[in-house]
């Protein structure tokens, strides 16, 4: 079992910054990858950005390249989403999941396990 619990969100005015947390408790060695997903008020879930937990590699949406940084503490089995440049259109519900198996990163169906979700809120 892996447990995640996000922290971080907020409320922040257009053009300014905030860091989501995830840490992550339990069987992490069996984690593929760490994602970070959103949700907005009716609109489906989408990937935001994602890293491989051994290796590093990061992965992330083409809506928050150059303005989104996905990374890890591998001695605090935390990951981080550092978010620049905020936009009204990233508001949502972000959720932080673990994969234990190596697939496409950016699926939530390949993610086994979910925190609770933090509410983004960007004020324009």
């Amino acid at each position: 079992q892996v447990q995640l619990a996000e922290s971080g969100g907020g409320l922040v005015q257009a053009g300014g910054s905030l860091r989501l947390s995830c840490a992550a408790s339990g069987r992490t060695f069996s984690s593929y990858a760490m994602g970070w997903f959103r949700q907005a008020p009716g609109k489906e879930r989408e990937f935001v950005a994602a890293i491989a937990w051994s290796g590093g590699s990061t992965y992330y949406a083409d809506s928050v390249k150059g303005r989104f940084t996905i990374s890890r503490d591998n001695a605090k089995n935390t990951v981080y989403l550092q978010m620049d440049s905020l936009k009204p259109e990233d508001t949502g519900v972000y959720y932080c999941a673990a994969s234990v198996r190596k697939g496409a990163v950016n699926a939530y169906m390949n993610y086994d396990y979910w925190g609770q979700g933090t509410q983004v809120t960007v004020s324009s």
